[in-house]
Parts: structure tokens; sequence; C-alpha cells
């Protein structure tokens, strides 16, 4: 039995000598850097892909500060409060159909990239740098063309830069603040204006349950049913939709 055990401890360590060498192979770089004919430099396929997965997950803030995304889901949240309704529609809701307008309204600005920068970097037409370089012309002038130029002029200021001449000149860390601070001025104006009617309504109610003595009536419940009446009416969805996906210069 013990010469059995033996052979069998020395087939193993015969079959784990055989394969270490192939172990012991080099595999993938992971840093390598390739010098192209004009002089420049690119990284290998493995540090593209890393830096690709890690911009993955500022995703959601690129999507949420570089598009039209922060503008619709504020009116949309101004117009649930105008309401009077807390929970309904829920936030899922409010965000799903906010991505998607979203979607909508940057679809020709994402065709652009994906034809002139996405598929030639696939292609291996371009390289990462000249891929990211063309996919930033049609996103900055999206920016550019919703932000206001005093907001410009502010973060311009607050940068201390000198050197700008024009809107081709701006860097990417003074149009993206600019952008959104653009973006919550416009949203907070077209939700101004929406929230008139329903308040118009809220205080009729109100002066009518107080000229009937029902001071301890919430004027609230009241004029709940009124107010989900006149939306569905004028239909009002349609309308804000409607007018947010004009609203953007694209």
């Amino acid at each position: 039995m013990r010469v059995n055990r033996l052979k069998w401890t020395i087939s193993l360590l015969i079959g784990f000598l055989t394969v270490l060498p192939a172990w012991a192979e080099p595999g993938i770089p992971a840093v390598a850097l390739t010098t192209n004919p004009d002089g420049s430099q690119e990284y290998t396929v493995t540090i593209q892909i890393l830096a690709i997965m890690t911009m993955l997950t500022l995703l959601p803030a690129m999507v949420m500060m570089m598009t039209s995304f922060t503008r619709i889901i504020i009116v949309f949240s101004i117009v649930r409060q105008a309401m009077g309704l807390q929970q309904s529609p829920s936030n899922q809701i409010l965000v799903g159909l906010a991505l998607f307008l979203t979607f909508f309204i940057m679809t020709p600005i994402l065709e652009d990239i994906h034809k002139n920068a996405l598929m030639p970097y696939i292609n291996e037409e371009l390289t990462s740098l000249e891929a990211l370089e063309i996919a930033e012309k049609p996103m900055r002038a999206f920016m550019l063309g919703q932000t206001r130029e005093d907001d410009i002029a502010l973060f311009v200021r607050i940068s201390g830069k000198t050197d700008i001449e024009g809107p081709e000149d701006i860097p990417l860390n003074i149009v993206i603040p600019a952008f959104v601070t653009s973006e919550l001025k416009t949203a907070f104006q077209i939700g101004f204006l929406i929230f008139i009617p329903f308040l118009i309504i809220d205080m009729v109610v109100a002066s009518v349950l107080m000229a009937m003595g029902m001071m301890m009536l919430s004027p609230i419940i009241i004029s709940l049913p009124f107010k989900i009446m006149l939306f569905v009416l004028v239909d009002g969805w349609a309308l804000i939709i409607g007018t947010l996906a004009s609203s953007f210069n694209v």
C-alpha cells in the first residue's frame, strides 16, 4: 500500500513539473508602448480595455452632466411636486422616461460619434486619442449650444485662463460645469412656468374653503383631483415632453 502511495506521489510530482513550464510562459504584456510613424505613442490593447472599463464607472455621471438628462429630470420632478403627488409617477418611471427622452434628443450626436469616431477606431483606422478628439467635437458643440455666455465667462474668470480666443479654445473642464449651471437655470425657469397654473388652482380652492368656513380641511386634498383633471385635459405630458425636446438646439 505504501508502494502504491509512493508511485502516486511520484507521478503527481512529475505531472506538476511537466505543467510548470507552461505556466511560466509569458502572457500578454501589461504595459507596452507602440510608436506610430508620426511620432505619437499608443498603449497596448490591454491598457486600452482597462481604461475603457474604468471609464464605464463614470458613465452615469457623464450621462447626467453632459447630456439633456439634467434639465429633463428636474422638470419632471417639479411637475410632480406642483401637482401635489409624492410617489406617482415613481422615481423609477421618471428616471426611465428621462433616459429614453435623453437618448431621443442625443441621437444625432451619438450617430455622429458612432460614424466618425467609434467605427473608424474599431476598424483600426484611427488611434484611441484621435477617436477621442473626434468624439469630443460634437459633444462640445452640443454643450456650448445650450450654455449661456455668462456662465462660460464665470468659469473662465474663476480658472484664470487668459489665452481663450474662441469657443474651440475652451477646455472641457470649463465647458462641462458651465453647461450644468445653464441647464439648472433653464430647468428651473421651465419649472416656474409649469408651477403657475397649479398654484392658481391651489389659491382658488383655499379661498373657497376659507369662505365656506372649512379652514380645517386641507386645500391640497380638494385641489389635487382638479389639478390632475386639468393636466389630463390639456395633455400635459405630451406638452411637457414636446417642449423639452424642442428646447434643445441639436
